[in-house]
């Protein structure tokens, strides 16, 4: 089944009664840790195209809403949770984020779930939000048959590494932000985050991914009403650097909204089936 050309926003998709669509759980191991994820599959045939929602730190906003509205434009739609966040075994970490990412990846492409659920595995799309779109940008950098790529208020953490190499203040901040969000979380803490962050360093700079993705549909979505990723210093410098390169399918966006895109809902719903719609 290709996705519809009807408006999933407007009104409910017509039954399959051979091919129904459905909600099924799914679990993946990566790193010795079983994560849990909820897979949306259309009604139809298939097989589906597949997009993979990471959301950010530490998940309060989820995005089930895109997974409903993928859905019912035709794609298959997941949402799932790292490790060491809202009841999954094992530690927190960005770098473990980065390893789950590819492991859920991997597992949707496996023959059998695939299958099972009428996936197809040649066309499987990623979407994160905040430190989602950080992990997107990362994890379809390093695996070229990710078909399209959409980091929505993504995070920098090169750069925030370099100004918390440079200035004690902004280090301590970002150690008390962090500190701050652990309540769903397990194994680590605000230090921690932040020195790992400053290891990496310019490494997890998201600009410096543009020769990675340069032939690949990649959407950038910046927040103007933003303080958790500042679109001056999250957003412009990234745009900047794939237009230099150049990415050739580039799309981007800045709403008048905040971190959580909480009046936009709508609107990302809309820019993002369009993008996927011209470019797959």
């Amino acid at each position: 089944m290709e996705p519809s050309m009807t408006d999933p926003l407007a009104a409910d998709l017509p039954r399959d009664p051979d091919f129904p669509a459905a909600t099924p759980a799914l679990t993946f191991d990566s790193g010795g840790a079983t994560l849990l994820g909820v897979l949306h599959v259309p009604a139809g045939r298939g097989p589906h195209p597949v997009v993979v929602l990471l959301h950010g730190f530490p998940g309060n906003e989820r995005n089930f809403d895109l997974a409903q509205v993928l859905r019912r434009a035709g794609y298959a739609s997941l949402v799932f949770h790292y490790r060491g966040s809202w009841g999954v075994g094992g530690s927190w970490s960005w770098g473990h984020v980065l390893e789950d990412a590819a492991a859920v990846v991997a597992g949707l492409r496996d023959r059998d779930i695939a299958a099972a659920h009428r996936l197809d595995p040649r066309r499987v799309m990623l979407i994160g939000h905040s430190l989602g779109g950080f992990a997107a940008l990362m994890t379809a950098a390093a695996d070229p048959s990710i078909a399209a790529v959409a980091s929505v208020a993504g995070f920098d953490f090169g750069t925030v590494s370099v100004l918390c190499r440079a200035e004690p203040s902004q280090r301590a901040a970002y150690v008390k932000a962090f500190a701050d969000e652990l309540g769903p979380l397990r194994g680590t803490s605000g230090e921690a985050l932040v020195a790992e962050m400053e290891a990496a360093g310019e490494s997890w700079r998201p600009a410096g991914l543009a020769p990675l993705l340069a032939d690949r549909p990649v959407l950038l979505i910046g927040t103007s009403l933003d303080t958790v990723t500042p679109y001056d210093v999250h957003h412009e410098p990234v745009v900047a650097a794939y237009q230099a390169q150049p990415v050739k399918h580039l799309e981007h966006h800045i709403f008048p909204t905040d971190h959580a895109l909480s009046d936009h809902r709508v609107t990302l719903a809309r820019t993002i089936l369009g993008f996927l719609a011209r470019h797959l």
